[in-house]
C-alpha cells in the first residue's frame, strides 16, 4: 500500500512538474507577445506606413496630372524610403483623426497639424518641422470693411484646427499671442467647415465672410493664379505662431525612428529641397 502511496505521489509531482515548465512557456509567450506591441513592428509587419490626411495646398494635394504631391507628401515619401517601408496616403476628415489614429486606421497624422498640449497628451508627436500662424481670409474687395469690424459677420474655419481652437478658446492662447482670436470674433457667427479648402470655398461663394486658415494654406491656396485669386490674405493680427508636428499612437516607437529619418534628411539637403520647392524655406525649423 506504502509503495502505491509512494507512487502516487511521484506521478502527482512529475504532472505539476510539467505544469510549471507549461506556465513559464506562456510567460515567454506573453512576453514575445508584449513586444509585437511594438507599433514599428506592427507597421514593419505589414510593410507600410498609412498616413492620414486632409487636401490643401501645400501640404497634400494633387496637381493637374491627378498625382498627390505636397510638402508633408514629399516628406513622408523620403522618410519611409529611409525607413525601408511603403507609404499609403488616405483622405481623413480632420475632427475625427484622433480615432482614425487609436483605431488603426492610419499610422500616423502628416498634414501640417499644429501642436498643442491637448494633442500632447493624446499623441505622441514628433519634433516640430514647420512655423505657422492663423491667416484671415476675405474677398479683396471687402477687405478694408471686413478689417473694420466682424461684428455681425461670419467665420469660418475647419472643425477641429487650431482655428477653429482659437476661435472658442478650447487652444488658450500663449506668450505669442498679440490678438486674442476668441476676443476679436466673439461678435461674430462661427460656422464650421469640413477642411480648410471648403473654408476658403465658403468665402469664395460668398455664405461665409472671413475663414481663420493656416497661413501655410492661405499662402499655397489664395493669390494670383490660383482658384482663390480674388480673395486676400490678411495677418494684420498676430494670433499667435504654431508650429507643425507629426502624430503617432500615444507612446509610439516609430515617433523616434522618424524624427531620426527628418534628421538625416536635413543634413543630406533633401529638407531644404523640398521645402524650397514649395516655397517653405523660411518657414523651416531646425
Amino acid at each position: 500500500m506504502k509503495k502505491i502511496i509512494a507512487m502516487l505521489l511521484v506521478l502527482v509531482m512529475s504532472v505539476t512538474g510539467l505544469v510549471g515548465c507549461g506556465s513559464s512557456k506562456g510567460n515567454e509567450a506573453g512576453s514575445t507577445s508584449a513586444s509585437s506591441d511594438s507599433d514599428w513592428a506592427y507597421i514593419q509587419d505589414k510593410g507600410k506606413l498609412t498616413v492620414g490626411i486632409t487636401l490643401f495646398a501645400p501640404m497634400n494635394y494633387y496637381n493637374e496630372k491627378n498625382k498627390l504631391v505636397g510638402f508633408d507628401t514629399e516628406m513622408a515619401e523620403a522618410v519611409t524610403k529611409k525607413l525601408g517601408i511603403d507609404v499609403d496616403f488616405t483622405e481623413i476628415n480632420w475632427d475625427s483623426k484622433e480615432v482614425e489614429l487609436s483605431s488603426k486606421n492610419i499610422d500616423c497624422i502628416w498634414n501640417g497639424m499644429c501642436i498643442t498640449e491637448e494633442r500632447k497628451q493624446n499623441m505622441s508627436i514628433s519634433d516640430p518641422y514647420l512655423y505657422n500662424t492663423q491667416a484671415m481670409v476675405m474677398k479683396k474687395s471687402r477687405e478694408k470693411e471686413i478689417m473694420k469690424s466682424v461684428k455681425g459677420l461670419t467665420v469660418t474655419a475647419e472643425q477641429g484646427s487650431t482655428g477653429e481652437g482659437k476661435i472658442d478658446g478650447s487652444i488658450a492662447d500663449d506668450d505669442t499671442v498679440k490678438v486674442s482670436a476668441q476676443d476679436y470674433f466673439k461678435d461674430a457667427n462661427y460656422v464650421a467647415s469640413d477642411s480648410m479648402a471648403k473654408a476658403l470655398m465658403e468665402v469664395k461663394s460668398g455664405t461665409a465672410d472671413v475663414a481663420l486658415v493656416d497661413s501655410v494654406c492661405a499662402l499655397g491656396m489664395v493669390g494670383e493664379g490660383t482658384d482663390y485669386s480674388d480673395l486676400v490674405i490678411n495677418m494684420d493680427n498676430n494670433f499667435g505662431q504654431q508650429e507643425y508636428g507629426i502624430a503617432f499612437r500615444k507612446g509610439s516607437d516609430v515617433t523616434e525612428k522618424v524624427n531620426e529619418a527628418i534628421k538625416e534628411l536635413y543634413e543630406d539637403g533633401t529638407v531644404d529641397t523640398i521645402a524650397k520647392k514649395y516655397g517653405l524655406q523660411e518657414m523651416l525649423i531646425k
